[in-house]
């Protein structure tokens, strides 16, 4: 398995030998940290978010230069070259291979199956260039692991790697004989996007003057990135524990799609240099029987359909803005499930009874004892109480899959959805068309389609890398009310994007018509802005310029 396109940082000796003992490698696109407190380690991550170079650099300049060249010289200067020195004649692994540990958990993890005490460390994990559909198969992994992606709301997709633009080009493919294909109507995709934010910067920036340049930046790669397709790799950090990290190896490890194979072969090679106690099992008779039960799923799934519906043949539609979000499910009594689990902390009635109580009571003492409990709520992080956690509803939401991205970090309540496909149509970003720029947009998505019609024909699953960010995608979640109130709460703030930020909008209001008594106290903004995000800071400009310094090999 060949390591998958991304940019090799060319670091001198100098600068390995200070960057050794942090990392698992120093050369290679998938790479764990070592031996950097929780405080700093988190931080370095996040970065990830906003930074188009290697988390390595950004830790080499952000992160440990700045210290060991400051003028003056004090103790934490000399404490740690002293232990970059040291790291750097003796082993790490050797060093810090405690037998006791490690005997450990051979008997209590892989010999018993005591999994909860794999739960009790963590470490973290960077994968520097993986495509969107492996990057969403990591991220459907609901508990355990932390991820922070990429934003292609902040970053510049358009730069090349070795003379190539950034996107995943499937070993599948090749198989088809459709490489040429692909690769040229890629490579137009990218040239289209690089076009588009080019022309839209240059709109805004003299339509709005007196606004910021990085304001302009990220609204101009935010109607831009639209025309990015799923194939477009991007960087993920990711902190798990390792109960976390050995199921996603094992839901990976034979998986029909390639990438995701590799993804799980290299994050193994890299964790057990770290947590390889948490790793014993991966190989043994019962786990390759479940790898192979998880990894045919999808295939299995594919019969079931068709045996059900025959032949599966799509037909592009458009979705209407009043179908995008449907309430399919919810709780009529919900209002009174909520009051009465208010109170039944401080009864020593059972829940039946006082359930019953509150059902009988006037919509204004209802009101009343709402208001009593939460009548204070001023701000989103004022979380609602757990009470709101016994009521459940159900949408069903079309949006396009730019949006849906950020949706799917809500991974606590049950998320499915479907594959990517463009047979429910696409959406052109407004802000194209008042620029008269949409027929260009338009033109590339109907190449992008025909390539995708093709590879459906010969593979569905693969086919996937073949749509755009501007194709909607149909998706459910089944959550609670305390959950309901998290997202739409925090999904709707100015700083959040226009798209999904619709998508919340119309559940709250939903919401607020079958349960008038709760929906008052939502703290849903209603209002539309054209420029998200005015408080990033100038210093990642600053940061992003410093880092330019590092020449890639």
């Amino acid at each position: 398995m060949k390591e998958i396109l991304f940019e090799k940082p060319n670091f001198s000796k100098k600068e390995e030998k200070l960057l050794k003992p942090f990392f698992t490698n120093l050369d290679k696109s998938v790479y764990g940290i070592l031996f950097l407190p929780p405080e700093v380690a988190g931080a370095l991550c996040s970065r990830a978010s906003r930074s188009q170079y290697d988390l390595r650099i950004v830790f080499l300049k952000e992160f440990l230069q700045p210290f060991l060249n400051r003028k003056s010289k004090d103790s934490y200067n000399e404490s740690l070259l002293k232990f970059i020195k040291f790291f750097n004649k003796h082993s790490i692994y050797k060093i810090f291979s405690n037998q006791r540990a490690r005997e450990f958990y051979i008997k209590w993890l892989a010999q018993y199956g005591d999994d909860s005490i794999a739960q009790m460390a963590g470490t973290y994990l960077i994968f520097s260039s993986l495509s969107q559909v492996a990057i969403k198969h990591i991220e459907n992994q609901r508990i355990g692991i932390a991820p922070i992606e990429k934003s292609t709301r902040f970053v510049d997709f358009s730069k090349k790697i070795k003379n190539r633009f950034r996107y995943f080009i499937p070993p599948e493919i090749r198989k088809m004989n459709f490489y040429f294909l692909y690769k040229s109507t890629m490579d137009e995709v990218f040239e289209k996007y690089n076009f588009l934010y080019q022309k839209y910067f240059e709109y805004l920036k003299e339509n709005y003057k007196d606004e910021k340049e990085i304001v302009i930046k990220s609204k101009a790669f935010d109607v831009a990135r639209s025309i990015l397709p799923t194939s477009t790799l991007s960087q993920i950090s990711l902190f798990g524990n390792g109960q976390a990290f050995e199921y996603l190896i094992l839901r990976s490890r034979k998986h029909k799609i390639y990438e995701i194979r590799w993804l799980s072969k290299r994050a193994f090679e890299e964790l057990k240099l770290i947590i390889p106690s948490f790793l014993r099992r991966i190989y043994k008779k019962k786990s390759i029987d479940y790898q192979k039960y998880l990894g045919e799923r999808i295939i299995r799934e594919r019969e079931a359909i068709n045996s059900v519906f025959g032949s599966l043949e799509f037909k592009k539609t458009n979705i209407k803005i009043n179908e995008k979000v449907k309430l399919v499910e919810y709780d009529k009594d919900g209002e009174n499930k909520v009051i009465a689990a208010l109170l039944y902390f401080q009864s020593q009635m059972p829940y039946e009874k006082i359930l019953e109580k509150i059902r009988r009571l006037s919509y204004s003492k209802k009101e009343e004892i709402l208001n009593r409990i939460i009548y204070d709520r001023k701000f989103r992080w004022y979380k609602v109480p757990r009470a709101f956690e016994n009521v459940y509803l159900r949408f069903e939401i079309v949006t396009n899959i730019g949006a849906w991205r950020d949706i799917q970090r809500h991974r606590m309540h049950t998320q499915q959805h479907q594959i990517f496909t463009i047979y429910n149509g696409y959406e052109i970003p407004e802000e194209l068309i008042e620029v008269k720029l949409d027929k260009d947009f338009k033109i590339t998505l109907e190449k992008i389609e025909k390539l995708y019609e093709k590879i459906y024909k010969k593979d569905p699953i693969v086919a996937q890398y073949c749509v755009s960010f501007a194709h909607n995608i149909r998706f459910m979640q089944f959550q609670n009310l305390r959950q309901f109130f998290w997202e739409t709460e925090l999904r709707t703030i100015p700083q959040g994007h226009k798209d999904y930020r619709k998508i919340e909008q119309e559940k709250a209001k939903i919401v607020k018509n079958i349960y008038p008594i709760i929906g008052k106290y939502l703290l849903v903004d209603f209002n539309d802005y054209f420029f998200a995000r005015r408080g990033v800071e100038k210093s990642i400009l600053k940061k992003e310029r410093e880092l330019k310094k590092i020449k890639y090999g």
